[in-house]
């Protein structure tokens, strides 16, 4: 990586999402409008929330059955047990549970509250609430998001698909790369050296996460509307990886 300056453009107007909608035909039109236009060497970070609803992500709490776990987890934590019974089918372990905390261990590897279903911005009549779980893969999710956008514009701008992550021992939320594509989301630094000539012997960069957060700057995490961000400016020549190479294997988990 080097130095320089990136720019973020926030693409905003964007229409509604729906289950179905072609996400990529919706982003295309708002990214040629751009001067200039979008090119092979800039980041579009997406919102988690678009993707979702697009691939239909979407569930009606009517339709859930809590089953015993759910309901004693939800008399635990206060939350609605059909919920709760969405996130233990999303999620691989409870890890903590106490009023209004419920964290586990998504089944994709994340550490995360309430496996990431989330009701904000998910608008549905009063009759038929509904709540947004996360893609079934995101890495895929961004890849085909990816090769849309190749098709439609002839060129591929990386992709991030983004959502807003809590963090141990820090209060507030930042946006973290939940899936990517055509970037390096992970950056190995190590057997470089720093100012004074010392090797690096354990520095990763989460150039993905980064990213992210900072396209979240201009998303914001309320009635924003900004579902997109362009990045340009980003110099790197590491390879390109998965965000899935972002989660730390369980034997490396150190606090267990």
């Amino acid at each position: 990586m080097s130095g320089g300056a990136l720019t973020l453009t926030g693409l905003s107007g964007l229409p509604e999402v729906l289950p179905g909608t072609d996400l990529a035909a919706l982003l295309a039109a708002s990214l040629a409008t751009l001067n200039p236009a979008a090119a092979a060497a800039d980041v579009l970070v997406v919102a988690q929330k678009i993707v979702s609803k697009s691939e239909g992500r979407l569930v009606e709490l009517a339709s859930v059955v809590p089953g015993t776990r759910a309901r004693e987890l939800a008399a635990t934590t206060g939350k609605d047990a059909r919920l709760v019974e969405l996130v233990l089918a999303e999620s691989t372990e409870v890890l903590r549970a106490r009023r209004d905390v419920l964290i586990v261990r998504h089944r994709l590897g994340f550490v995360m509250a309430n496996a990431g279903i989330d009701r904000s911005n998910v608008p549905a009549p009063a009759a038929h609430e509904q709540v947004l779980l996360l893609p079934v893969d995101p890495d895929a999710s961004a890849e085909r998001l990816r090769a849309a956008l190749g098709t439609r514009l002839g060129v591929a701008p990386g992709v991030i698909i983004s959502d807003s992550f809590g963090r141990p021992w820090r209060r507030g939320v930042v946006n973290i790369a939940l899936g990517a594509c055509g970037i390096p989301v992970l950056v190995n630094r190590r057997g470089e050296t720093d100012r004074a000539g010392r090797p690096l012997e354990v520095t990763e960069v989460a150039l993905g996460d980064a990213l992210a957060a900072a396209a979240g700057l201009l998303m914001g995490e309320a009635a924003e509307g900004i579902p997109a961000v362009l990045i340009r400016g980003l110099r790197t020549s590491a390879p390109a990886n998965s965000a899935r190479s972002l989660i730390r294997p369980l034997h490396e988990d150190l606090f267990r």
